[in-house]
């Protein structure tokens, strides 16, 4: 029995088509933006200091990279990844500090926040929602090369398969995944503790949703116990 005709693969898109096809810079730098306030949102011991750091570094890169690549995101230059990754990592490390002191305080000072609950809940869950962010500015930098190289060669050695990969029967055919999709599996990779829908096929990928899913349980089961505790 003949089979059908293998289908297709799409054209390479055009220098015009890329720059149509690249991502609006504000999701991202709203992204940046909420996690770089609810860093400074911490208690004073949980955050770094001097207050303004911080912010002044993340807007910096933020003007760099939207200066270097206005409009759309499409312009594939080794300084603005670098640029990218340097404005993740550092919002990264930010959070991993807060984190890190978090857990220690709850685990070797009893006399954290102190009949005062509320205010441990809202610290781990500022914690808990930067994290999310950060790794889904991760899985979005990372990608097939980052935001740029997807705009010129959406389809090529993708990291994650989305569901709109395999149905493509409700989707364009220009379909490509955007910084929201990536920020709904970091959201899910934390709360579900799985990839629900979105499967990872590179190890960096599965050891990157690893990492987020053991870090959410870890402060999550901490912060709510101590908590419980000291509603007691």
């Amino acid at each position: 029995m003949a089979s059908g005709p293998n289908p297709v693969a799409p054209p390479p898109p055009t220098p015009v088509q890329a720059s149509e096809r690249g991502e609006h810079w504000w999701p991202v730098a709203l992204a940046i933006l909420v996690a770089t306030a609810l860093h400074v949102a911490l208690p004073a011991q949980y955050r770094v200091n001097p207050v303004w750091v911080l912010p002044a570094v993340m807007f910096a890169l933020l003007a760099a990279l939207i200066i270097g690549d206005p409009g759309r995101i499409d312009r594939r230059k080794p300084w603005l990844r670098i640029t990218t990754s340097v404005a993740v990592a550092a919002l990264t490390v930010a959070n991993l500090f807060a984190g890190v002191r978090l857990v220690a305080d709850i685990l070797t000072n009893n006399k954290l926040f102190a009949n005062n609950a509320g205010a441990l809940l809202a610290t781990g869950g500022v914690v808990w929602a930067t994290n999310v962010i950060a790794f889904g500015l991760w899985f979005w930098d990372l990608d097939r090369g980052g935001a740029a190289a997807r705009a010129h060669q959406p389809y090529t050695n993708p990291a994650l398969i989305f569901p709109e990969m395999l149905h493509t029967d409700y989707v364009p055919t220009t379909w490509v995944p955007i910084f929201a999709d990536y920020l709904v599996l970091a959201f899910w990779t934390a709360t579900a503790f799985s990839p629900t829908d979105i499967s990872a096929i590179k190890r960096w990928a599965k050891l990157m949703m690893m990492t987020e899913a053991v870090a959410s349980l870890g402060i999550g089961a901490l912060v709510i116990a101590r908590a419980v505790n000291l509603l007691q």
